[in-house]
């Protein structure tokens, strides 16, 4: 056993003494968990350059119902903890996360008590300077990422850089990477908008098909790098 995984335990057995020991005695362990997150991150790792690797940060660990039973106690912890421990191990081997690290614990039918399965993908994390005021009132809006950001006439652009109005911490976006405009609204309809590339090095994805600039419709799907947006237009009386 690696000296990080010895100390992963001995912190936890040190929070809830002992008590989480004999409830997994016959089920998955913390520290099987904690390997299979490192699994996935090392199996998953895209070079960026020759020192930096993009790693996924949103992790989904799927149990047996008897297992998640047993560890619906300990969640918040045992999620911090294997958070900590994978950066630790990121900072290790130059991986970069796209985002906040986030570990979640759901149940799978088909997993018998002491099995695990652990589903993971890189999320970038996205900001804006939108209210929530501004956010709540939109018309039209990008849905990124768990993510609401509102789009009102002129447009918005959107890239990696400090300058975008919408901004992701995506590798694989440029720093101005698409831009959408955005038109007035006609005979009280949803506004009109579009979508054109700013030159970008990897160009974007209209509902699976690559193009340099396109009219939407609501529920359109635009893919930039890793992340993927959905346009939302909703008729100004619908509200």
């Amino acid at each position: 056993m690696s000296g990080g995984f010895q100390r992963f335990e001995s912190r936890l057995e040190s929070m809830i003494s002992g008590v989480f020991a004999r409830a997994f005695r016959s089920a998955v362990q913390p520290v099987e968990i904690s390997a299979a997150l490192q699994r996935e991150v090392d199996n998953n790792a895209q070079i960026l350059s020759r020192d930096r690797r993009l790693v996924p940060n949103d992790f989904h660990v799927e149990l047996s119902r008897t297992d998640l039973d047993r560890l619906g106690p300990y969640a918040s912890t045992l999620s911090q903890e294997m958070a900590d421990s994978l950066r630790d191990h990121a900072d290790a081997q130059s991986y970069v996360f796209p985002g906040p690290v986030q570990i979640s614990f759901e149940v799978a039918e088909d997993l018998p008590t002491g099995r695990l399965r652990v589903r993971s993908r890189a999320q970038a994390k996205v900001t804006s300077n939108a209210t929530n005021t501004q956010v709540g009132r939109a018309t039209a809006y990008l849905e990124i990422n768990g993510t609401r950001h509102p789009l009102t006439p002129p447009g918005a652009v959107v890239g990696r850089g400090t300058d975008a109005d919408v901004r992701i911490n995506d590798p694989g976006v440029s720093r101005r990477h698409i831009e959408f405009r955005v038109g007035s609204s006609q005979h009280g309809g949803p506004l009109q908008v579009s979508v054109v590339d700013l030159g970008s090095t990897n160009g974007m994805l209209i509902d699976g098909q690559k193009v340099a600039q396109s009219p939407l419709d609501d529920g359109s799907v635009v893919r930039i790098g890793n992340t993927t947006m959905t346009v939302r237009l909703v008729a100004e009386g619908a509200r």
